[in-house]
């Protein structure tokens, strides 16, 4: 029963971050405070009030609509507040209630923000990404599976590996290939997870990332010439990691083994 509860507000604690989750991916590519205002209608301009700002379930009474104008509200809003629940959930379940828990919840809630932005305008922003890399170099002093060198690594390797993919593509084609919020994504990542998370990461974004590419290609148009954010395939490999990459790893290397 009190884990049941434990469970229940630890669902409840990531949609209200997911949420507020859903403000920076609206305000920060606007250069637009977090803090103040208070929430307001994108549209008509008035204020949300609490009883209309609980996550999902004011959506729900709503029916997805704006109280004042009626205005559709994005599904995206309560999508992004699930995901936070669940995820919030899923860290719960895996790392218990330890630092580690609330270290990487902080890490996956701005890797989920800065996939929405790119996605949405093709840029990742440098107020997250920028002290994310400190950040994540102290955070490795009180992870248990981290060590301060592999911290270290991890950034000279995160950015090093797509500033060097960008310079080469650069060099063959004479057009910029990777953008220079890619190269402080993966430092990021590489400071919180170390060098084998930048790798597994790497893998599993390029993977993805090229399978996804094709997929559109040729659904859309064969010959067309597509600009896909490489951010939100590094997102979902350095989640996948801080789940999964562990295993995954010690598994295959016995595979090879």
């Amino acid at each position: 029963m009190v884990d049941f509860f434990i469970k229940l507000m630890t669902f409840t604690f990531g949609m209200c971050i997911g949420s507020f989750m859903n403000v920076c991916i609206y305000r920060l590519p606007i250069s637009k405070s977090i803090v103040y205002p208070g929430s307001m209608c994108p549209t008509c301009g008035n204020p949300i009030r609490f009883y209309d700002n609980i996550p999902v379930f004011s959506y729900l009474w709503l029916r997805g609509k704006c109280r004042h104008c009626e205005t559709p509200i994005p599904f995206r809003y309560p999508l992004v507040e699930i995901m936070g629940g669940f995820l919030a959930l899923c860290v719960y379940m895996k790392f218990g209630l330890t630092i580690e828990s609330l270290i990487y919840y902080a890490l996956i809630a701005s890797l989920l923000v800065i996939t929405f932005i790119d996605i949405d305008h093709t840029m990742i922003p440098d107020i997250i990404t920028l002290p994310g890399i400190p950040i994540g170099f102290l955070a490795s002093m009180v992870l248990p599976s981290m060590k301060v060198i592999d911290s270290l690594l991890g950034i000279l390797a995160g950015g090093g590996i797509l500033y060097f993919v960008g310079w080469a593509y650069h060099l063959i084609t004479k057009k910029e290939g990777m953008g220079g919020g890619d190269i402080k994504l993966l430092a990021m990542i590489g400071a919180f997870l170390g060098w084998k998370g930048v790798i597994f990461t790497v893998f599993i974004a390029s993977t993805v990332g090229a399978a996804t590419g094709i997929l559109i290609m040729l659904r859309v148009n064969k010959d067309m010439k597509l600009a896909i954010p490489f951010g939100p395939f590094l997102s979902l490999g350095a989640i996948a990691y801080v789940f999964f990459g562990p295993e995954l790893i010690y598994w295959y290397s016995g595979v090879l083994v």
